[in-house]
């Protein structure tokens, strides 16, 4: 098989039927948001060099030779999987793109807000960002800050307050509750490198087992 890291084990590059230019079209998906970003045409070439870079590579048939999403403004979009269709005439590019995609400054080629449905992995992409951010503006820069042991307290402490609150008929102060341990809870996912896909995959694996 080939490119094993980021390729999934279907696409075979001998296999893919290129058009007669010897292009293939790539559509690229936003691999947390599932929202998909654009279009565009990859040769051979740029399959190698996406696979190289860890970026999507196209080739432009404006320019007439590869270009990277991103080059000239920063914007890369950086693969996470690459998908092959049935008909293996037709990729599916998965990605976490740095910035908006569309050279008009919006986040899609279609005008569209790249937001997850979800709110909790829109509010964990979020929290990605205000870890990065001034100490003294965000609160949970300041929490990463201080190491993943009091990340950690915290979440033990939220955990409390919400059992705490669960033997009460408060209503307002439960869900209060279990939304400051749903927040720690994210930060304590983001410190260690983790997100909540990662745990969404392992809860479908045990569904699985449980169904067979």
């Amino acid at each position: 098989m080939w490119f094993d890291k980021i390729f999934n084990e279907m696409v075979n590059i001998t296999e893919l039927k290129f058009d007669a230019a010897g292009l293939i079209p790539a559509i690229v998906q936003d691999a947390d948001t599932r929202v998909v970003l654009m279009q565009g045409y990859m040769n051979r070439e740029s399959l190698v060099e996406t696979e190289r870079s860890g970026k999507v590579c196209f080739f432009s048939r404006s320019r007439q030779r590869l270009w990277t999403k991103g080059e000239e403004s920063g914007h890369f979009l950086r693969v996470k999987e690459v998908l092959v269709d049935c008909d293996r005439d037709s990729l599916l590019v998965k990605v976490n793109p740095v910035g908006p995609t569309c050279h008009t400054g919006q986040d899609t080629c279609w005008g569209e807000k790249n937001v997850n449905k979800d709110f909790l992995f829109y509010l964990q992409r979020y929290l990605e960002k205000r870890k990065d951010e001034s100490l003294e503006i965000s609160y949970t820069a300041r929490l990463i800050g201080k190491g993943i042991n009091k990340v950690a307290q915290k979440v033990g402490e939220e955990a409390v307050e919400l059992v705490i609150e669960a033997k009460d008929d408060n209503e307002e102060l439960f869900l209060n509750e279990a939304a400051d341990l749903m927040y720690h809870y994210i930060v304590l996912l983001i410190a260690k490198g983790y997100g909540l896909e990662d745990v969404v995959r392992v809860l479908e694996g045990r569904h699985g087992k449980d169904k067979s």
